[in-house]
């Protein structure tokens, strides 16, 4: 069983939930109804899960008044066996964007405050089914993703006291022992080709065997692709299905991984596919890197909406996008040129991104000078190169000089810790997992 970290938040919730649901939402496939599902078994008596894909009928509870006694009474009719008790039992309503009067309900359920209500779901951000009520300032919102790099250590048997310890390197400066280093790149690759999305990890630590690992990347992008041809309104689903199925071309076969619609069809304009990509936004199906016309706080007021690049959310289902052979070479270390500085840059992006930080990119024609990624942390700036050597980043080095409000930059490498003069903080591509 893999270890993630959504229980220790799920933990928190119970402890700190103020009179509130909490709605756990991310793409498809990512481990919500497993996690929830354990946890619920590991500190309730009781466990009341309603799928309303799996099962429709059960929006019936919901049909009526939406009084928790009313709600509580249609459980027990239909659940005659379980027993249902205040504080005891935890009811779990999962796949909630299937019934939008479930949505509606969790206000009342929080208001009542006798039960721990759970609710999960994907797609919850397009207007497939909107609640007639969204019960704003009753719930708590919580996003799931995939496996980050240390839930994926986990997962292979590392201790969680060794992971530990890596964390303490970079706090010290101090260059990790060149054997370890090593390792944990390979481990890195291995996690690269894997993917984060549960079944595929899951599938490499029972048969190490990264052709088993290819079915189940080929069969999770099935699955999205039928989420888009069943949930997006008719004049996106084509539109949608081009966009999502680009992206691997524009991040890994091209220097430029700028979102352009020209790889999508000769001639496309954004005024024809940007809907189609605000859709695949809305159903977590990919996460967006910003382009901004400055390097200060606060980034969002600098953006130029329509320059992106646009990530999968999770690599499993990049790597579902191309030949088996992009695995082959991940793991031997034999990727060359753009696609593996590229496929690198989606590594540290999808860490970033599952460690919650909203992602953007600076790049001046005019001068030449660029960042692979800035984020943000406690009102500072922070920008980021991401290397496949250990070659200078010389945009880097050149802003931090002129841009006195830049405090401290990373550069990520495959190599080891080291900073610079300039002040960069130079840390092994995985160590993206933790910044």
């Amino acid at each position: 069983m893999l270890r993630r970290k959504i229980t220790g938040q799920l933990e928190y919730w119970v402890k700190h939930k103020n009179k509130k649901c909490l709605l756990v939402q991310g793409a498809r496939q990512t481990g919500k109804t497993f996690a929830i599902e354990h946890f619920a078994k590991e500190n309730y008596d009781e466990l009341i899960t309603i799928n309303f894909k799996q099962t429709p009928s059960a929006a019936e509870i919901f049909s009526g008044d939406l009084t928790v006694d009313n709600m509580i009474m249609g459980m027990r009719f239909r659940y005659p066996g379980k027993v249902i008790s205040p504080k005891k039992t935890l009811v779990f309503l999962d796949e909630i964007q299937e019934c939008e009067e479930a949505v509606t309900s969790l206000k009342f359920w929080a208001i009542d405050n006798r039960y721990d209500v759970i609710a999960s779901g994907s797609l919850l951000g397009i207007d497939y089914k909107r609640a007639s009520s969204y019960p704003v300032g009753y719930v708590d919102h919580l996003q799931m993703y995939g496996l980050d790099f240390e839930e994926y250590l986990w997962g292979i048997g590392l201790s969680n006291d060794i992971i530990s310890s890596l964390k303490d390197y970079p706090k010290e400066k101090r260059a990790i022992p060149s054997a370890v280093n090593t390792q944990l790149m390979n481990y890195f690759r291995h996690y690269i080709a894997t993917g984060g999305m549960p079944e595929a990890v899951q599938r490499y630590v029972d048969t190490r065997d990264f052709s088993e690992v290819d079915k189940v990347q080929r069969n999770l992008l099935q699955g999205y692709q039928y989420d888009i041809a069943h949930y997006a309104a008719a004049e996106e689903k084509v539109k949608a299905e081009k966009c999502y199925l680009t992206l691997a071309k524009q991040l890994l076969d091209k220097e430029n991984h700028k979102f352009q619609y020209k790889e999508i069809e000769q001639g496309a304009r954004a005024q024809k596919y940007y809907s189609s990509i605000e859709w695949l936004l809305r159903a977590d199906m990919v996460h967006l890197c910003k382009n901004v016309t400055a390097i200060r706080y606060d980034l969002s007021d600098y953006v130029r909406e329509n320059n992106f690049r646009a990530y999968t959310t999770d690599l499993s289902l990049l790597m579902s996008m191309k030949d088996f052979s992009l695995k082959q070479h991940i793991v031997e270390n034999t990727l060359l040129g753009s696609t593996k500085g590229g496929m690198y840059e989606c590594a540290v992006a999808d860490a970033l991104h599952k460690r919650g930080y909203p992602l953007y990119y600076y790049k001046n024609e005019t001068t030449k000078k660029e960042l692979d990624f800035i984020i943000q942390i406690d009102g500072k700036v922070i920008p980021i190169e991401v290397k496949s050597n250990n070659s200078k980043a010389s945009s880097l080095t050149s802003i931090i000089k002129n841009e006195k409000d830049i405090s401290s930059a990373y550069k990520f490498v495959d190599g080891n810790i080291g900073i610079s003069e300039e002040g960069v903080v130079t840390l092994p591509l995985y160590m993206a997992a933790f910044v």
